[in-house]
């Protein structure tokens, strides 16, 4: 047996033994004494998530006219002043009516599903490089601003926790749950399943290679 085979029984042989060990430990109600159990405090730090449904969203409130000049301070540098997107940062706002289109425009207006999930990303990931920064009433004033840029609810309109989650959103009809599975309940045919087959498509192309070979070696 080569050396190498050898040392994989062994790393196999004792990792069997760990998996023994930690069972039996298991079992009797043991552990090996590492880490401590979560306090309510660091729970509470981690379990900051919010449904579709709002559920979770914390006591607070806010408008776009509240969120305005913090927009500009926090979010305007990426996303620019008007949530049209600087760069390759991501654009908030338009692309209604673009989904259906070969290059469709994914906003907060024109593809996302729930208010509630604007909220959620901004208080969990934003600012970018600054995340969970922002207080739970500047959340709030931001989604609005937000929401506002896309022409989803008024320049004054209060939004908190107990309203953001019936904003209704554009695109809200374009996400549902699946009812079936997405493969086919009977078994796949894997040879001569066709009498014939069709191009009907091709990918888009490029050009991006020169078609005489590029440029010349430089002396």
């Amino acid at each position: 047996m080569s050396v190498s085979a050898k040392r994989g029984l062994l790393l196999a042989a004792a990792a069997a033994a760990l998996l023994a060990g930690a069972q039996a430990l298991a079992e009797e109600g043991k552990t090996y004494g590492l880490g401590t159990p979560a306090t309510p405090e660091q729970i509470a730090a981690w379990d900051i998530d919010i449904r579709p449904d709002g559920a979770g969203l914390p006591p607070g409130s806010g408008s776009a006219a509240d969120g305005e000049e913090l927009y500009a301070n926090q979010c305007a540098f990426c996303h620019g002043d008007f949530g049209e997107g600087i760069g390759r940062y991501p654009v908030l706002m338009g692309g209604f009516e673009s989904l259906t289109q070969d290059r469709p425009e994914k906003t907060v207006g024109s593809y996302w599903p729930y208010a509630s999930t604007v909220w959620d990303y901004i208080y969990r990931a934003m600012p970018f490089g600054n995340a969970q920064s922002l207080s739970v009433d500047e959340t709030y004033a931001l989604t609005a601003y937000v929401l506002w840029l896309n022409d989803i609810v008024e320049y004054e309109q209060v939004l908190d926790q107990d309203n953001l989650a019936e904003v209704e959103m554009p695109n809200a009809d374009g996400f549902f749950l699946m009812s079936e599975p997405e493969f086919p309940p009977h078994e796949p045919c894997m040879t001569d399943c066709r009498d014939s087959v069709e191009i009907l498509g091709k990918a888009r192309i490029l050009d991006v290679t020169p078609d005489d070979g590029g440029q010349a070696p430089i002396d």
